[in-house]
């Protein structure tokens, strides 16, 4: 594949990073990402990787743009209440790149069809604000064998971790599974800041391509908290994978129908934003 001159231009100022060149851009023009959840984290991810020129986006979103939403999720306008966030968020990416081949999964990610849509990629953002969906996509991922990064955001911070197969804890390693509700209030009750879902979705879309370039060091093992109001990044020490683990480990299970009791607890309440790993 060569850079046309558009592209050249386009992506000029990244083409001189000697970690990237032509040859990154080119691994990146390739490159199928996707993005689960099109609202306050995968709007900044969504859009970065585009800006980046990642050649095939995947954007995973079952919901419509609600006003509420505008505070935080940037993909969307005002004009955009009412539409599918799958679709807002295609004719975003078409306005930042007309080039980027978007695909939409606009149903609902269950057990039934998260391992199909998973497959067609080379790196997954789990950009969901649901204890339920996070595990979902975190088994099907490992199961599938793909890397893919996982994040949360609650009022002025974060946390985000990479899943890398063979490298790493995965989400159930760390939790072992869905926590219980009441420990896990919503964004609704605690409140998001949308700049600090701006901050964590631009990790997750910077950790993306590094992983597709195979430049620097990502947070495999590894979990990056961000403190908005004390302005204080901290990554722990690595954690290794737990050999017990019910998904990864090496009695594991390779079905997600063992799993689907947990998934299903989406259905019962707002399992929302917040992870606790420490």
């Amino acid at each position: 594949m060569v850079l046309s001159k558009e592209q050249e231009m386009r992506f000029s100022r990244q083409l001189v990073l000697p970690e990237l060149g032509a040859d990154g851009q080119q691994k990146l023009l390739r490159s199928k990402v996707l993005v689960i959840g099109a609202g306050g984290l995968g709007s900044p991810a969504i859009l970065y990787l585009a800006a980046a020129g990642v050649g095939t986006i995947g954007i995973a979103d079952h919901d419509s743009v609600d006003l509420s939403n505008l505070q935080r999720q940037i993909l969307h306008r005002s004009k955009d209440v009412g539409t599918a966030k799958t679709r807002s968020a295609e004719a975003a990416v078409r306005e930042r790149d007309p080039d980027t081949a978007v695909r939409l999964h606009e149903g609902k990610m269950t057990a039934a069809n998260i391992r199909e849509a998973v497959r067609q990629y080379d790196f997954i953002l789990d950009c969901t604000d649901r204890f339920p969906t996070k595990f979902l996509i975190n088994d099907a991922c490992v199961l599938e064998g793909k890397p893919y990064s996982h994040a949360g955001v609650v009022r002025f911070g974060g946390q985000a971790m990479t899943y890398v197969p063979g490298q790493g804890p995965c989400l159930r390693c760390l939790l072992g599974g869905v926590p219980p509700k009441e420990e896990v209030p919503s964004c609704a009750q605690t409140g998001v800041l949308g700049a600090a879902a701006g901050v964590i979705g631009s990790i997750q879309a910077l950790e993306a391509v590094k992983y597709l370039i195979g430049a620097g060091r990502l947070l495999t093992g590894r979990i990056l908290q961000f403190d908005g109001l004390a302005m204080r990044f901290h990554t722990t020490a690595p954690v290794p994978p737990n050999p017990d683990c019910r998904i990864c480990g090496s009695r594991a299970s390779r079905s997600l129908s063992d799993f689907r009791a947990e998934y299903e607890e989406e259905e019962k309440g707002e399992l929302s934003c917040r992870t606790t790993m420490h």
